[in-house]
């Protein structure tokens, strides 16, 4: 089954974000866009790059009103150690959330059991709390910040135009398309 469209289960977490460790819990994801993007693990290789990326972009999300969530299975302390050593996650504004138990992992069903580690897992979630986008990844396949971007324009975009969608390669201020009985075969 799908997680598309579904609301986010309950969870409780501590997070790492500006030099303090703050709790995050999916109250805090509804009422506004929240990306959530699961990574295996700190002090890794392909993982600070996608960090950085998202880092790079923040402001971007951040006028479209998105706080962005990175999650892995380590604790919020590692975050810090990580935040504290590391010259791409010093970059990272955004909460860094530790889920030691892999609750929060699990319900969003990127665990890899016999790892104790997440897939690349990212989901954007509306503001009503609903997995609007869920892409997962093989750990060895980094993600692109600017492609991430334009998925969550495209997800705000078809929430606040009942009736329309984004076809491929849609960029904001492209047209959009009305499904119809006359559109039938002529794309």
């Amino acid at each position: 089954m799908s997680l598309i469209n579904t609301a986010v289960k309950p969870f409780k977490a501590t997070a790492y974000k500006n030099g303090q460790f703050v709790e995050v819990t999916d109250a805090a994801l509804k009422g506004k866009w929240s990306v959530v993007v699961f990574y295996p693990a700190d002090f890794t290789f392909v993982c600070p790059t996608e960090l950085e990326d998202l880092a790079d972009h923040y402001a971007e999300f951040q006028k479209l009103g998105v706080e962005i969530y990175g999650v892995s299975t380590d604790t919020h302390f590692s975050h810090k150690a990580w935040h504290d050593t590391s010259d791409a996650i010093k970059k990272v504004q955004y909460p860094l959330v530790g889920d030691p138990t892999g609750t929060l992992t699990r319900n969003f069903e990127v665990m890899i059991e016999e790892e104790g580690l997440a897939l690349r897992g990212t989901f954007v979630i509306n503001p009503e709390g609903q997995i609007k986008v869920c892409e997962i990844h093989d750990n060895g396949i980094g993600r692109d910040a600017s492609e991430l971007l334009r998925k969550v324009k495209a997800a705000q975009y078809v929430a606040s135009h009942p009736g329309e969608v984004c076809p491929a390669k849609w960029k904001e201020g492209a047209a959009t398309l009305k499904p119809s009985l006359d559109l039938v075969g002529k794309i």
